[in-house]
């Protein structure tokens, strides 16, 4: 069956940085396009980034521009998110899903698979 697994997620100040990865198993990865969601407590999951199957295309949302990378290693089936300068409006639990569309999509719903998700608090 297919699996993401997320991992990287912990406890940071306000500045600092951290990697995500996502590991993929049981889907063929470079079919699909991947995105990171987030969700704090209270609020709606939220898009951050998605990127295309080949990593050609990538998009952010605006609250992560400038700060956030998103890539991809088709050989090693894993999704990556380099976070930098982050701040205490990053925490959430974060979440990759991967959808078998030739376009980046925002939506939640469009996404087939996700993973459990893995906790980034930043501490002020």
């Amino acid at each position: 069956q297919v699996q993401l697994v997320e991992s990287g997620g912990g406890l940071v100040q306000a500045g600092g940085s951290l990697r995500l990865s996502c590991a993929a198993s049981g889907l063929t990865f470079s079919s699909y396009g991947m995105g990171w969601f987030r969700q704090a407590p209270g609020k709606e999951r939220e898009f951050v980034v998605g990127i295309s199957w080949s990593g050609d295309s990538t998009y952010y949302a605006d609250s992560v521009k400038g700060r956030f990378t998103i890539s991809r290693d088709n050989a090693k089936n894993t999704v990556y998110l380099q976070m930098n300068s982050l701040k205490p409006e990053d925490t959430a639990v974060y979440y990759c899903a991967a959808v078998r569309r030739l376009v980046i999509v925002s939506q939640f719903y469009e996404y087939d698979y996700w993973g459990q998700g893995t906790q980034v608090t930043v501490s002020s």
